[in-house]
């Protein structure tokens, strides 16, 4: 049987490499632990951390092809971060410009958690632990 023992890495292709950029280090706190530009393909990549921990590469490439990003499309549904605290992690990305959705609440768990999404439209969650 294969044993799977973590994900190792979530890879998001992005439309505006900088924009991206602020927002997963600035907005969401997400630290840098490589860059690299890759001149034969003209694209960037970017290794990101979340406490210590690599989670996420952000590649840029010319002019990449749309894809449905609703959470109810096909394939990838969204990214779920855990916070202790959603009031201050909703307020955080508000006062960043970065609109909320409305707060739902687990029916198995009793966990609240909410919904917004990144520069691209990638829906991404939060969800209070």
């Amino acid at each position: 049987m294969l044993q799977l023992t973590a994900v190792h890495h979530i890879a998001i292709i992005v439309s505006d490499y900088e924009t991206s950029k602020r927002f997963y280090t600035e907005t969401l706190g997400f630290s840098v632990l490589g860059e690299y530009y890759r001149a034969e393909r003209n694209s960037y990549k970017l290794d990101l951390a979340l406490n210590g921990q690599y989670l996420i590469e952000l590649f840029s490439f010319p002019d990449p092809p749309a894809r449905p990003s609703r959470p109810e499309a096909l394939g990838l549904r969204h990214l779920a971060f855990a916070v202790p605290d959603l009031d201050a992690a909703i307020n955080h990305l508000n006062q960043q410009g970065v609109l909320t959705e409305p707060v739902r609440t687990d029916e198995h768990t009793g966990r609240r958690f909410t919904f917004f999404a990144d520069p691209d439209g990638l829906p991404l969650e939060l969800y209070e632990s």
